[in-house]
């Protein structure tokens, strides 16, 4: 999926967060996301299910699972995360904010990170709450990849500061701000 070569589809953090809802819903744990050229290859643990044996014998056993997200199962997935959500009012966001799960929040907060990083490959993995990124990044000098690491505390604190950055706060009545330029309305005083 190719977010920032050529035509924009969508932007990472709405991909990212609609993937790391599934992945909640998964139970998966320890996560690894590639992107490749038609979605991401996605990586983890998941509580192993098994046909036969004694209910003992399942009990804390985890296997490693692959799954791929072509774009139009990612396409998909932030249809129905919209209409979960509801109306995209401030108060739904914070709502649906509320009752995100870890992967949902995280990813979605790691997208907004790489949204302003406008990276034309993404590869990280999580384990414990902690995520190391690899960006590959385009420039004159050619491409190049970098790394970032965000430990759980960082996330947790991304997380808490998430949906400010979704809707800003606005300003009282009667208060500067900015005019239709973006630069700073004039005060008269």
């Amino acid at each position: 999926m190719r977010i920032y070569e050529g035509s924009p589809r969508q932007d990472f953090e709405e991909v990212f967060r609609s993937i790391g809802a599934f992945l909640d819903q998964r139970g998966m744990k320890e996560v690894l996301l590639a992107e490749a050229p038609d979605g991401f290859i996605v990586q983890g643990l998941v509580a192993a299910t098994t046909a036969g044996g004694a209910w003992s014998e399942s009990m804390g056993q985890q296997a490693k699972e692959t799954l791929t997200f072509l774009d139009d199962d990612i396409a998909r997935f932030m249809e129905e995360a919209v209409a979960r959500r509801g109306a995209g009012t401030p108060e739904a966001e914070k709502a649906a904010w509320a009752k995100a799960g870890f992967y949902e929040m995280a990813f979605r907060v790691l997208g907004r990170y790489m949204d302003e990083q406008k990276p034309r490959d993404v590869f990280f993995f999580e384990q414990e709450g902690a995520f190391v990124l690899r960006l590959l990044m385009g420039g004159q000098q050619g491409s190049r990849h970098t790394l970032a690491e965000f430990t759980r505390e960082d996330i947790d604190a991304m997380i808490a500061n998430g949906p400010g950055l979704r809707h800003p706060p606005t300003a009282p009545a009667g208060a500067g701000g900015t005019g239709a330029s973006g630069k700073p309305a004039a005060s008269s005083s």
